[in-house]
């Protein structure tokens, strides 16, 4: 099947990961790379999240990370991935850490009372369909 792959701009990025609530950490705190899902509001620019003082996170604050959202419909064999690269802080000042407080829910158990923010220098993100006069894949 035919198909369209188009890269998008910065703008249109960040309007999909503000619709969004989870997305995955890539960091490389260790000897490998790891892989962490998390929950997270956007925050203008900014991708907010919360995690427990003792995870792979806290321990990645102040490294350049990785974050990445996406969304696939298999039968259409469509989809979007938005990629953002930037360093991971923690929330400071206690007006910050309200607003972080309110725009982001944990969904694990447990207290999640570190607060951080990914403050992307890169953006980026790509869609695919089918392409024009394609039809979805049955079967």
């Amino acid at each position: 099947m035919d198909a369209e792959m188009t890269m998008m701009e910065r703008a249109e990025c960040l309007a999909l990961l503000a619709d969004q609530q989870v997305g995955r950490v890539v960091h490389g705190g260790g000897p490998l790379p790891a892989v962490v899902p998390v929950t997270y509001a956007l925050d203008g620019e900014d991708v907010l999240l919360r995690t427990l003082a003792s995870s792979q996170l806290a321990a990645a604050v102040g490294r350049v990370v990785a974050f990445e959202v996406d969304e696939v419909e298999p039968a259409l064999r469509a989809g979007w991935s938005v990629v953002l690269q930037g360093r991971l802080e923690r929330v400071t000042g206690p007006e910050q850490a309200e607003r972080a407080e309110r725009l982001v829910e944990a969904w694990a158990p447990g207290p999640r009372d570190l607060l951080l923010r990914v403050r992307p220098t890169l953006v980026s993100g790509r869609r695919i369909r089918p392409a024009t006069g394609a039809r979805a894949r049955t079967g």
